[in-house]
């Protein structure tokens, strides 16, 4: 098989490195930057800690950002960054942040509004300033794809948008940071990368890198994510869960999402779900719709990380789900059987596009009545 792969992000990994921010920044020629970050890192102090690690290279702090970012968000930003000629952001946190500073790192040097390029009437140039991503989960990946998940409330509507130019300059991947991650986050958060991991094997665009690359990471996962939801502090298991991020994070920006990111759209913006968890609540009917139907590549996956075959794995991840306390009925999410009609209709997103077996909505609505109970 031939392919090409191209991973443009400097990632810089391991615990304290954040306390090299200055010199990372100074050998980047970073100056005059602002920090993108969720309002609970203003109250916990990880926000003027940063501040105070670059040494006055970060001059301010935008941190007017929700769960789930939204396009008004985006604007904000922004017109702050064209106002005071900010040269460059780096963002700190979970998705949320980083997806919100990816777009306003380009559509900054636009004099439009993000709305123009999440519905696809325009199209951004190569025209974006810097961005230095330093996520604080580990689970979204963000911090090396090009795609940024944004809400627009006006259209009803929660959808991912991709360029090139949405790629950190540089990630700076400290394991430190997720040990005061509530259990909460690191389930969701977690099994966001245990989704990428899965379905960038079973994409149907899945390349040989993105394939032991994506092994790797759900092997891991399996191994390390009921050990740092137990123990928080455990140093291992949060460092294990943070490589395993960045791994499914390359894998799904080779290989792309599947049908379980897809319904996990209309699941967060709908009923208020955490996006690792809406991945999570179909992730197991997905692993076995594909299985039963396509060409044994999950059971090829799951014979590499120690399961029998796809439909045990599906088990462990219905079980991990009952363990860390996630939704996984109907009922646990607040979805009455008169809205899956609704709901299946509303997960025909992009992202089904790249399943190995093709979804129609029948099938979906089976699947989310297989869920009542």
């Amino acid at each position: 098989m031939d392919f090409q792969s191209n991973h443009p992000v400097k990632i810089i990994f391991g615990s304290n490195k954040l306390n090299d921010l200055y010199n990372i920044l100074t050998e980047n020629n970073l100056h005059n930057g602002m920090l993108v970050c969720d309002p609970y890192f203003i109250k916990t102090g990880l926000a003027n800690k940063v501040m105070h690690y670059s040494k006055g290279l970060l001059k301010d702090i935008f941190f007017d950002l929700t769960p789930n970012p939204t396009i008004a968000s985006v604007d904000k930003c922004a017109e702050i960054i064209r106002n005071k000629n900010i040269n460059f952001l780096a963002a700190i946190g979970g998705g949320s942040a980083l997806d919100c500073a990816k777009a306003a790192a380009s559509v900054c040097m636009t004099p439009y509004s993000i709305v123009q390029f999440h519905s696809g009437d325009r199209v951004f140039t190569e025209k974006h300033i810097p961005l230095l991503a330093i996520p604080t989960t580990a689970g979204t990946g963000s911090e090396v794809s090009n795609e940024a998940v944004l809400t627009d409330p006006l259209r009803g509507m929660k959808a991912p948008i991709t360029c090139d130019n949405f790629y950190p300059t540089i990630a700076i991947v400290d394991p430190m940071l997720t040990l005061s991650l509530p259990q909460k986050s690191t389930a969701s958060t977690g099994f966001d990368a245990l989704a990428h991991s899965i379905e960038a094997y079973m994409s149907r665009f899945h390349k040989p890198e993105s394939d032991e690359l994506a092994a790797s990471a759900a092997k891991l996962i399996f191994e390390f994510l009921l050990k740092a939801y137990d123990d928080g502090s455990n140093l291992e298991a949060r460092e294990k869960m943070s490589r395993a991020s960045v791994l499914a994070g390359l894998a799904v920006d080779i290989a792309g999402t599947t049908a379980s990111h897809a319904c996990s759209y209309p699941l967060t913006y709908l009923y208020d779900m955490r996006h690792g968890e809406a991945c999570a609540f179909t992730l197991d009917s997905i692993i076995r719709i594909n299985a039963e139907a396509e060409d044994g590549r999950l059971h090829e996956l799951a014979s590499k990380i120690g399961f029998r075959d796809a439909f045990q794995m599906a088990d462990q991840i219905k079980a991990m789900k009952k363990q860390m306390g996630m939704k996984a009925t109907l009922k646990d999410a607040g979805i009455e059987l008169s809205d899956i009609d609704n709901l299946a209709i509303l997960s025909m997103q992009p992202d089904m596009i790249n399943n190995p077996v093709p979804i129609k909505i029948d099938m979906l609505i089976e699947m989310y009545r297989g869920l009542s109970k």
